[in-house]
């Protein structure tokens, strides 16, 4: 108990030296109390798993969603992991958002998840274009606003050298612990990150998170 008050102490105080925001993402449910105490330990923004590589929607997206928002979190942001061998790209985009409004849930922009070379993607770099833009279409179907979530070492072995998405806010991981753009180098068409995912799998007010920083 001890030593999660010092880490706690020592979070808000590093929290609180700039004027920096600080949230996390995660992939399962996050109650409101969890949130309540990351906002209280200095986090304002989540983002929230809500649809599955393997194709259906997250059961926990909506009450996540909600648990945040009624927290007081400033901003709450879904993302989808999608699932390639699934096919219909625009659907899948189309049948989360329909799944979050339907359970009365709601978020401020989706964030594609772009990773996984030769795990969740096909080994044809069009291909893997193709679907890109077909999710592309169908969250413009759906009336929502698009991020994109990847970094260099997963990008580019699944797109190459192609700088369709570069249109799009980027959201880049870099698991150096570091809260800062300092890292940053360009790729995919992006010149500037929007934020920047830096730790991932900790355990914050008792959940698994990633942690993430924009300034």
């Amino acid at each position: 108990m001890k030593q999660y008050l010092l880490f706690t102490l020592c979070m808000v105080s590093m929290l609180q030296m700039t004027n920096a925001y600080y949230g996390v993402d995660i992939s399962s449910l996050g109650s409101e109390g969890v949130f309540s105490c990351l906002k209280d330990n200095g986090y304002t923004f989540a983002v929230v798993r809500c649809w599955e590589s393997v194709g259906q929607p997250d059961s926990n997206c909506p009450h996540s969603l909600d648990n945040a928002w009624a927290a007081g979190l400033s901003h709450v942001d879904a993302y989808i992991f999608p699932c390639y061998s699934c096919g219909n790209p625009a659907g899948q985009v189309e049948s989360m958002v329909k799944y979050i409004q339907s359970n009365g849930a709601k978020f401020g922009m989706i964030w594609f998840d772009i990773e996984g070379p030769g795990v969740y993607w096909s080994g044809n770099q069009a291909d893997n274009r193709n679907f890109f833009s077909g999710m592309v279409e169908g969250a413009k179907a759906a009336g929502v606003n698009v991020g994109v979530y990847t970094s260099a070492s997963q990008w580019e072995p699944i797109m190459g050298n192609w700088n369709g998405g570069a249109s799009f806010p980027l959201w880049y991981a870099h698991y150096d612990g570091n809260p800062s753009f300092s890292d940053f180098s360009a790729f995919g068409g992006w010149s500037k990150p929007a934020i920047k995912q830096y730790n991932g799998d900790v355990q914050v007010c008792n959940l698994d998170v990633d942690q993430d920083y924009y300034p």
